[in-house]
């Protein structure tokens, strides 16, 4: 799943997740909250729950930071079946210290993914790359 309140960087995100063939179906939620009620929908079939969650840093009304606040509040399963990948335009240390220290966020990449960020992923992830 792709949470990115961008277009852009939704189209661009789930271009490169098709193109190097890392998932076999691609959810994109343009905003933290409408993400939020998908997961809390699939929280009874844990077996449809998205193994990655690509989710922006900066978006109106709830930020990622503010995703993984509501996200903790979820299903022990939920949460131990989705590994969150935070992506960002921001240079900032504190986000990025931020992020690194949740203990939901297992890397955080700044955007657009390429190729290189998608070799990262697949080595980091290898059990649980399709």
């Amino acid at each position: 799943m792709v949470i990115d309140d961008s277009e852009t960087d939704r189209y661009v995100a789930k271009r490169m997740l098709q193109k190097y063939n890392f998932a076999d179906e691609i959810v994109v939620q343009e905003s933290a909250t409408k993400a939020l009620i998908y997961l809390q929908t699939l929280e009874s079939t844990p077996n449809e729950l998205p193994q990655f969650i690509f989710l922006d840093i900066r978006m109106p009304e709830m930020d990622g930071f503010g995703f993984l606040e509501e996200f903790k509040k979820l299903s022990d399963t939920t949460k131990s079946k989705c590994t969150i990948v935070m992506l960002s335009t921001s240079l900032d240390a504190e986000d990025f210290d931020r992020a690194s220290s949740n203990p939901f966020v297992n890397r955080f990449l700044n955007k657009p993914l390429d190729k290189e960020k998608m070799e990262i992923l697949s080595q980091d992830f290898q059990p649980k790359f399709p």
